[in-house]
């Protein structure tokens, strides 16, 4: 039998991560759910690239949120993923359109197709093939309409294999009362003869990190927190009260603006309002303290007696910044006129911001508790809304209130598409 590159790989798995991989061989659909960094994503990438290897099947799936996400942490996977696995064994490529990895196995070529499947219509490019193994990394943020296609795409397989991975979410998540706990229950009562394998993991069962480095991450979080719960503890949780409860007036605000200095980079991120409130706010970002302090704000609620257009608020824009060579402009992502007035001019590059907000909540959370964002005290209007920003409590899922949410938004959009992508070890 030929050696699969997997066997090389320098990876240590703890008797809980063994175990569960061990159940895959006989079990039908594989679901880990648990802690950030508990190594949930590697186990079932090992799993799949163990069946590939004798999978009667030649096509197989594997999806993430975006398809980005799901090259990202099943293809790469830091360095453990399907990419590594059968290093020298395979190639990416293309087939009928769709991103995939050509794999040579002992059984003949298996190509896996990789997609996005977090929109309604993501199904679309799934629609058509047949798979024998679907492998999904975060299956809780992909649309229903993609896991019930995914699934009627396996109708045919010879050897039908699921893999899902998913960080807790609150415990009325569909995801939850439509398919894992319903397959539990069945499993319990003897009724899913194919084999559940269900397998709940903390970041203190990850064996490949060293003590030191889970207590940095665990450094992070509030205690109290339900990201401390549900990203070290795995736990289910459902978001009440204030979105931001540790956010600290002698923690997260500064009384002594910081002048203009050459050395740091400016930015700007826009949450865009024309009936609502419009919210900007102006960053200064220290590369070498690590610090991001929102220098200066923008909030005009004109109302619907009062409204501004597109050049007005340019002009305040402007006002905003001042003689400070910015970076670019962070904004709304569904604000297109405001984007095509600022481009019209020309003076700033924009981009659309990363809208994701509850993995951008989770992010804002991180770094007020590392103590690196950072408020000036003359934002009054985005101090009043941290103090007063809540979750939805009438909603079975994590929702947040629509008040109080204009300059929430255009931090989240600031977090989640600048600062996640220049200080990813924070987060």
């Amino acid at each position: 039998m030929a050696m699969t590159a997997a066997a090389t790989l320098d990876f240590k798995f703890g008797q809980m991560h063994i175990d569960y991989m061990r159940r895959c061989r006989t079990c039908e659909i594989n679901v880990a759910e648990g802690a950030v960094r508990a190594g949930k994503t590697v186990d079932n990438v090992f799993a799949f690239a163990a069946e590939l290897e004798t999978a009667p099947d030649k096509f197989h799936l594997a999806s993430g949120a975006t398809i980005g996400n799901a090259k990202l942490n099943i293809g790469v996977c830091n360095g453990y993923g399907l990419e590594a696995q059968f290093r020298g064994r395979c190639h990416w490529g293309r087939y009928r359109d769709n991103d995939c990895l050509y794999i040579n196995t002992p059984t003949g070529e298996k190509i896996v197709i990789f997609a996005g499947g977090g929109v309604a219509n993501s199904f679309s490019k799934i629609r058509g093939n047949s798979y024998g193994m679907w492998i999904a990394t975060e299956i809780n943020q992909h649309h229903d309409t993609f896991i019930k296609e995914a699934f009627n795409r396996q109708l045919a397989a010879k050897r039908i294999k699921v893999f899902w991975d998913l960080n807790p979410s609150n415990p009325t998540h569909p995801i939850y009362t439509d398919y894992i706990d319903k397959y539990a229950a069945k499993q319990k009562a003897g009724a899913f003869p194919s084999g559940y394998n269900y397998q709940h993991f903390t970041i203190f069962d990850n064996a490949t990190l060293p003590p030191e480095r889970v207590q940095e991450i665990i450094s992070k979080y509030d205690e109290d927190s339900i990201w401390y719960a549900r990203d070290i503890l795995g736990k289910r949780m459902r978001a009440e009260g204030l979105v931001y409860p540790m956010f600290s007036r002698s923690k997260n605000v500064v009384y002594d603006i910081p002048e203009y200095n050459r050395h740091h980079s400016y930015y700007v991120s826009i949450d865009y309002g024309t009936v609502n409130p419009f919210a900007a706010g102006l960053w200064d970002v220290d590369e070498v303290a690590r610090t991001a302090t929102m220098v200066r704000e923008l909030y005009y609620d004109g109302g619907t007696r009062n409204r501004v257009d597109n050049e007005t608020y340019y002009r305040m824009l402007c006002d905003l910044i001042g003689d400070i060579p910015i970076q670019y402009i962070v904004i709304d992502p569904s604000a297109s006129s405001m984007i095509e007035t600022i481009q019209k001019y020309g003076d700033y590059l924009v981009t659309r911001a990363d809208n994701d907000v509850l993995n951008g909540i989770q992010d804002v959370t991180k770094y007020i508790n590392s103590g690196k964002l950072l408020i000036g005290s003359n934002c009054t209007n985005t101090l009043n809304e941290f103090e007063a920003y809540c979750w939805d409590e009438s909603k079975d899922e994590d929702v947040v209130l629509k008040e109080n949410d204009h300059a929430m938004d255009m931090i989240r959009y600031f977090v989640r598409t600048v600062l996640r992508n220049m200080w990813k070890w924070i987060v």
